[in-house]
């Protein structure tokens, strides 16, 4: 199931003509993953997805630097049930157009799945 979460995540940038850059990565602990897009230390968009359908399952993305919480990036947000092929999940976008610190981690936090949070880190 890993690989279907991380296919899906390339599918979509792809899906936009997107090349990865240096502030774009992705990571998964468990079921929930993140994918990040971006250029340099710019953030243009972040994405969270979760394994399997759960209607009314909440998504929110922060920023943390040496292992310290530093801000809540966007709140919780109600992520969408879509279906590829077989492979269903759920998905929350947002489009963040800002700059980070060199190393700031944004994680990824689901509602119920309060054990597991991804994150990526942004580097130069």
């Amino acid at each position: 199931m890993r690989t279907a979460v991380v296919a899906v995540s390339v599918m979509a940038a792809c899906a936009l003509g997107q090349t990865p850059a240096q502030a774009s990565g992705d990571a998964q602990d468990g079921p929930v993953s993140i994918g990040v897009i971006g250029d340099g230390l710019q953030v243009r968009e972040v994405r969270v997805l979760l394994d399997g359908w759960k209607p009314g399952v909440r998504a929110r993305i922060s920023e943390w630097r040496g292992g310290e919480y530093v801000r809540e990036i966007r709140g919780w947000k109600h992520m969408a049930s879509k279906q590829q092929g077989r492979y269903k999940y759920e998905i929350a976008t947002w489009k963040i157009g800002k700059n980070l610190r060199h190393r700031s981690r944004i994680c990824a936090e689901v509602s119920g799945h309060a054990e597991r949070m991804p994150c990526v880190t942004i580097k130069r």
